[in-house]
């Protein structure tokens, strides 16, 4: 049984791969560094957990002894503080290149339009890693995919999905950016006919439909896939406003968030995703489908809908949850005195009540800059479920009154713990 080793097999189209390749008779292990998202994936899997950017020749030796083919689906978006496009991209596959044995079989999956000049650094960094892989001493093929349609959403085209399911109306975004898709199994089928020898060794090829089409239009059919009703209002969204939407991202994503809004994914729509089908049938390979023959293999449920509807409430909630703490706690240490004159009725003494202010406050500042941290928002978010409980209690015990006081300071605190709530539930842990 052939051994096959799959770099980033966790993720869309790395576990993609390989569900085909284990389905072929391969003896599928999967190479990751994260524990967590291997398991929830693939529990049964073999796995090896590694960061591949710090791996040197020696380990690449080591973990290449007895594997017949090494798919490579292992990638990331933009620099931050989980990523390094470079190591990743490119010195990541020049060590493995400089041990790879003459029968390995390399299959390096890239990505439409990467070009060495190209306008972002996830193109250059992908260009430079086909060229490492263009010069191993094995056999090996590049695969170029366009835009990647999956029934699980992820990245760009969760993005899309969520932009297409907007409420009572259809933002109309980059009109001149020309688009085209291909099936995740359409890919990973393209994997597995290189992986068995069908594609001759130096074949570079984009994995794509034939058809390419306007954003704004691949925005609207993917709402009618989705069967949400067109809606008459088209919100035209200037190129100024996306640009400050990537800015904002950016800074996000030196928070831990991955956003498919940051520049660098911008950018990729700004210059189109496209490419040519061509050589990939002058190899031997098959045409992927059309997009709507994708969609159609695809069937949109109500999680599908649910999930897309919500795509951008969560950013939110996560966003309000943070303003609200960091308020509060604000305003507690700006004006202590007025947030102990809700206690102070003699029934503890003053230096508790101040104490429990000022360390109130601290405690609600603590949160709501910990929500924003992507390692830390979920144990963020039950922290808040946490001292809302507490602050219930207290209140309940030492000013009952508040809970019939016109202004509802301690009502207004139950929907703030079910916001916290939805946050926990609705981030993946990393």
């Amino acid at each position: 049984m052939p051994t096959a080793l799959v770099l980033g097999g966790y993720g869309l189209i790395g576990s993609a791969c390989c569900r085909v390749l284990s389905g072929a008779g391969f003896r599928v292990v999967g190479l990751g560094r994260s524990r967590l998202a291997a398991m929830a994936t693939a529990p049964d899997r073999e796995w090896i957990f590694e960061d591949i950017s710090t791996l040197d020749e020696t380990a690449w030796k080591r973990l290449l002894n007895g594997v017949d083919v090494l798919v490579n689906a292992a990638g990331a978006l933009q620099d931050g503080p989980m990523d390094d496009l470079d190591a990743i991209h490119a010195t990541m596959l020049a060590r493995l290149c400089a041990v790879a044995p003459p029968e390995l079989r390399l299959i390096q999956i890239s990505a439409a339009g990467v070009s060495p000049e190209a306008s972002t650094e996830f193109f250059r960094s992908k260009a430079r890693g086909d060229a490492h892989v263009a010069s191993a001493p094995c056999g090996w093929v590049i695969l170029r995919p366009s835009l990647v349609l999956a029934s699980e959403a992820y990245g760009g085209t969760a993005l899309l999905r969520g932009a297409a399911a907007m409420p009572g109306l259809l933002p109309v975004v980059l009109p001149d950016s020309l688009v085209q898709t291909v099936h995740i199994e359409d890919l990973a089928g393209a994997v597995l006919a290189a992986a068995r020898g069908e594609i001759a060794s130096g074949t570079i090829a984009d994995i794509t439909e034939k058809e390419a089409r306007p954003l704004p239009e691949l925005i609207r059919k993917i709402r009618r896939w989705q069967g949400i009703a067109q809606p008459r209002l088209r919100l035209r969204v200037p190129d100024a406003i996306l640009t400050l939407t990537g800015f904002g991202a950016d800074i996000v994503g030196r928070l831990g968030w991955r956003s498919p809004l940051r520049s660098t994914a911008l950018d990729v729509l700004r210059d189109g995703v496209h490419g040519d089908p061509g050589p990939w049938i002058a190899a031997g390979g098959t045409l992927p489908r059309g997009l709507e023959a994708t969609l159609a293999a695809l069937p949109a449920t109500r999680q599908e809908r649910l999930y897309a509807r919500l795509y951008f409430a969560l950013p939110l909630a996560i966003a309000l949850l943070s303003i609200f703490w960091l308020a509060s706690g604000l305003v507690a240490l700006a004006q202590p005195a007025a947030a102990a004159s809700v206690l102070a009725d003699g029934v503890l003494p003053a230096w508790a009540v101040g104490a429990m202010v000022i360390g109130g406050g601290l405690a609600d500042i603590a949160l709501g800059v910990a929500v924003l941290w992507r390692p830390w928002c979920r144990r963020a978010a039950l922290g808040m479920v946490a001292v809302s409980g507490a602050y219930l209690a207290g209140g309940t015990l030492f000013a009952l009154e508040l809970w019939i006081d016109p202004l509802g300071p301690l009502v207004k605190v139950l929907p703030s713990m079910a916001l916290a709530l939805i946050v926990w539930l609705g981030v993946e842990d990393l």
